[in-house]
């Protein structure tokens, strides 16, 4: 009786869990919809363009450094701090569904992130066209 208990128990965790992707998989979509919400009250806003998003993703900034430098090239793959050595999840969604599931987390990442490599705060159609640029990376 315990066996059967303790295997349907597991068998729910497991059918949750996969009921739960959808809502992970739609956080980011969701997120940039708030940042597109953001943008929107910028003068001369014409939408996200994942194109201008890899750009800005891999260009050099004036202190050497881009996203790139510790997302590598590959945001589908692990990265690695450029100062400290730290390892770094994976950046896109596909690869790493808990990046960009947490608004929260987003913007703290994000203010971060562009304080570190641009030295200012990130507009919101650079944010957008990042997360634009992120969600086409498939794994």
């Amino acid at each position: 009786m315990l066996q059967k208990l303790h295997t349907s128990g597991l068998a729910l965790m497991i059918v949750a869990g996969f009921a739960a992707q959808p809502a992970l998989a739609e956080a980011p979509n969701q997120i940039l919809d708030s940042i597109q919400t953001a943008a929107k009250n910028t003068p001369g806003f014409k939408g996200f363009s994942a194109a201008r998003g890899e750009s800005f993703f891999k260009a050099k900034q004036a202190n050497g450094l881009s996203c790139a430098s510790c997302h590598t090239d590959n945001p589908a793959a692990p990265g690695k701090h450029e100062k400290t050595g730290k390892a770094i999840e994976p950046l896109a969604p596909s690869a790493n569904a808990q990046r960009f599931a947490d608004p929260a987390k987003v913007e703290k990442w994000f203010k971060r992130n562009c304080n570190d490599v641009l030295a200012r705060v990130c507009t919101p159609q650079e944010q957008g066209d990042v997360l634009s640029y992120l969600l086409t990376i498939k794994n």
